[in-house]
C-alpha cells in the first residue's frame, strides 16, 4: 500500500496568522501534523510519498529520519493539487493508494475504515459537516453525484473530508486521466477532478465517518480543535 500526501501549497487562508509555515509543521501537541501522519502510516507498513513546494525544506527537516520519498511541484505558486499529484504520478501504481491532503489531522481507526472496505474508489465525508463544511458533497446511493465549495447546503448532504483510496482495478485509469487533464491545462484544479470526472463512468464511492474525529486546517479554529483533541486524548 501506498500513500501520497498533498503538502506543497501557501494555505494562504491561515499563513498570517502563523507566521507563513506550512500548516502541514504545526506543533499538535509534542509532534508536528505531518510527523504524526506519517508516523502513523509509516507504522502500517504504508509506502509514503510526499508532494512539496512552499517551504519545502522544512517539511522535509520535520521527516528527519523517516522513510519517506519526496516529490517537488516546481510551480506550487501558480497551480493547485492536481499538478501536485501530476509531479508524483509514478507513485500512481500498485495494489492501493491512499491519496490525502498533508492538512487533514485523521486518527489511525481512519486506516481501518478505508482498509476494511475494499470497493476500488472511496473518497471519506462527514455527513454531520454541512452547515459549517469548505468542500461539500452531494452523496446519492454512497456515491458522490455534485461536489464543489460553491454547492447550496440545501443540496448537500456531506463534506469532503480531504482523504480519498483507489485499489488497482482503478489507479491505472486514474493515472491516465491525469495526464489527460494536465495536457489538457487544468493545473489549477484540485487533484479530486481526476475522480470527478469519471462520474457518470463508473461510481466514485463515499463512506461517511460522522463521529470520528477529524479536521481540516483551513482556519486557526481548526487548528485549535486539532490541539484541543490531542491534549484530552493525552490526558486519558
Amino acid at each position: 500500500m501506498k500513500a501520497i500526501l498533498m503538502a506543497a501549497g501557501r494555505g494562504t487562508r491561515i499563513s498570517r496568522e502563523i507566521d507563513n509555515k506550512c500548516k502541514c509543521t504545526l506543533d499538535i501537541g509534542g509532534v508536528s501534523l505531518i510527523r504524526h501522519t506519517v508516523q502513523m502510516l509509516v507504522n502500517r507498513e504504508i509506502e509514503v510519498h510526499i508532494v512539496v513546494g512552499y517551504n519545502k525544506e522544512y517539511i522535509i527537516e520535520e521527516l528527519e529520519g523517516l522513510p519517506v520519498t519526496f516529490h517537488t511541484n516546481i510551480f506550487y505558486s501558480v497551480t493547485n493539487s492536481m499538478a501536485s499529484l501530476w509531479f508524483a504520478k509514478e507513485a500512481l501504481s500498485g495494489d492501493c493508494v491512499i491519496l490525502g491532503n498533508a492538512d487533514v489531522f485523521w486518527e489511525e481507526n481512519l486506516l481501518d475504515v478505508l482498509d476494511s472496505d475494499k470497493r476500488d474508489c472511496i473518497m471519506l465525508c462527514d455527513s454531520s459537516r454541512v452547515e459549517q463544511g469548505d468542500y461539500l458533497f452531494r452523496v446519492e446511493d454512497g456515491k458522490v453525484v455534485a461536489s464543489g465549495k460553491a454547492l447550496d447546503c440545501k443540496n448537500a448532504n456531506a463534506e469532503y473530508v480531504g482523504i480519498a483510496i483507489i485499489r488497482d482495478g482503478m489507479v491505472n485509469k486514474c493515472k491516465e486521466r491525469l495526464q489527460q487533464l494536465i495536457e489538457d491545462q487544468h493545473s489549477l484544479d484540485w487533484w479530486e477532478k481526476v475522480l470527478y470526472s469519471m462520474i457518470g463512468e463508473r461510481p466514485i464511492w463515499t463512506v461517511d465517518i460522522a463521529g470520528k474525529f477529524w479536521a481540516e486546517i483551513d482556519y486557526i479554529e481548526d487548528y485549535e480543535r486539532i490541539v484541543k483533541y490531542m491534549e484530552g486524548r493525552n490526558e486519558q
